[in-house]
């Protein structure tokens, strides 16, 4: 990890050391997400399963979620695996219950003027589940669930094959779990295509979806980019590519516990970045050296060796300092390791989610805890929130007037139309009137 003192920098400075690791946004990835989506919009699902072969070694698959089916992948895992899932799914299902929109009541703000917000799901979703190098079964339950709850009527799931062909059992009691019938097995930007112009395939038909959803690596996220910028193209929840986290030790910190944070991120993708912000030298140093030996035992060591290199260590002056850096960057992930931790909840201004005390591993969030995992990235979080059950539904306002209601503001609204210049918003107006 690179080490910076935050204080000796200028503004360029600082905005270098915040900066995301170039290979996310490069240019061979803005061309090849462009070359893949003009291949399949012209040729459709022949295109989706040249690219899949070509990249992932097979062709798209449709994994129907049958009862025969769950019960062999269940039967693959053993009993505590499967109550783990249940334990997750139940808690997911429980928090984004609880924090569903609901319609407001009738507001009255001139007599006779009665509006309100309503809510109402939105019609399809595409669901990408990042599977790479592990099955990231846990966002699948993040994403289809409070889809569920949202009540969206067409959820498609799609996620990589694995490279033995055949989709991790924990991968089908998850999508057991979350109410979906079928499962399509295909990664990358031909899948974000795929959700986008539609496809016919082997296996069945993918019909275009209104929103996409779901983190992944630079292509995938460069894919949904591409995606939502197309005329009457599919909406998109947010930047959610490689992983972050920002922890924020003081001098009381575990350096155990902060180092195996990082590392729980690290190991993600080797575009994931991690960031360490503290005002104790020696701490910084206590924590990098428990890096270097918990590295010695971890399996995905060389991935997170090569996601370590974007690293940073930046010393600043106080805690107070550290939210300052940390609200600049706008992390997907905060753990706040700090013995005051609740207390710097309100100086944060732009994190995805925010992990309070020694206690709260981000790694509880990523697969339990109940909100969604998937998260802003990118520095999105300066603007964006994460998924919830709200980003698979639209509001909308609702209006009734009664006649007096009309007489009593219709002068007003027609007079603001005419000093904007538009006459017949005006003449609308008066006829509710009475003038």
């Amino acid at each position: 990890m690179r080490q910076i003192d935050w204080n000796t920098l200028d503004a360029a400075g600082r905005r270098d050391a915040l900066a995301r690791p170039q290979r996310r946004t490069g240019t061979q990835v803005t061309g090849g997400v462009r070359a893949i989506f003009e291949d399949v919009q012209a040729r459709g699902g022949a295109a989706v399963t040249d690219w899949s072969v070509r990249l992932d070694g097979a062709p798209p698959r449709r994994i129907a979620i049958t009862p025969d089916v769950v019960a062999a992948a269940r039967a693959a895992l053993p009993p505590s695996a499967t109550h783990s899932l249940r334990i997750a799914a139940e808690n997911v299902r429980i928090f984004h219950q609880a924090t569903r929109p609901e319609d407001s009541p009738w507001i009255e703000t001139t007599p006779g003027v009665r509006s309100r917000q309503v809510w109402r799901p939105i019609g399809s979703a595409g669901l990408y589940v990042p599977g790479g190098t592990a099955p990231l079964f846990s966002s699948l339950m993040m994403l289809a669930i409070p889809a569920q709850v949202a009540g969206v009527g067409r959820r498609l799931a799609l996620t990589p094959p694995s490279k033995a062909g055949e989709p991790h059992p924990a991968m089908i009691v998850a999508a057991d779990e979350a109410g979906l019938d079928a499962l399509w097995l295909i990664g990358g930007a031909q899948a974000i295509a795929a959700l986008t112009f539609g496809a016919a395939l082997d296996d069945g038909e993918i019909e275009p979806v209104g929103k996409l959803f779901g983190p992944g690596n630079a292509w995938v996220a460069e894919a949904k980019k591409q995606a939502s910028a197309l005329p009457g193209g599919p909406s998109s929840d947010m930047p959610a590519g490689p992983s972050e986290l920002l922890v924020i030790a003081d001098r009381d910190a575990d350096p155990e516990i902060a180092a195996a944070d990082l590392l729980s991120q690290a190991e993600h993708d080797a575009d994931a970045q991690v960031i360490l912000v503290s005002e104790s030298r020696a701490n910084i140093a206590a924590i990098l050296a428990e890096l270097e030996r918990q590295l010695e035992t971890l399996p995905r060591a060389a991935i997170a060796r090569a996601s370590l290199a974007e690293g940073r260590a930046i010393r600043v002056r106080d805690v107070a300092e550290a939210c300052e850096v940390a609200n600049l960057y706008g992390p997907e992930h905060l753990a706040l390791q700090t013995v005051d931790a609740d207390d710097l909840i309100d100086r944060i201004t732009a994190a995805g989610a925010i992990f309070v005390g020694p206690y709260a591993a981000e790694t509880l969030g990523d697969y339990a805890a109940g909100p969604s995992h998937v998260l802003p990235t990118d520095g999105a979080a300066r603007t964006l929130g994460g998924i919830t059950t709200a980003s698979f539904m639209t509001s909308m306002s609702v209006q009734s007037v009664s006649e007096a209601g009309a007489r009593a503001l219709a002068p007003v609204a027609a007079r603001l139309a005419r000093l904007e210049g538009l006459e017949a918003h005006a003449r609308a107006a008066d006829l509710r009137s009475g003038s």
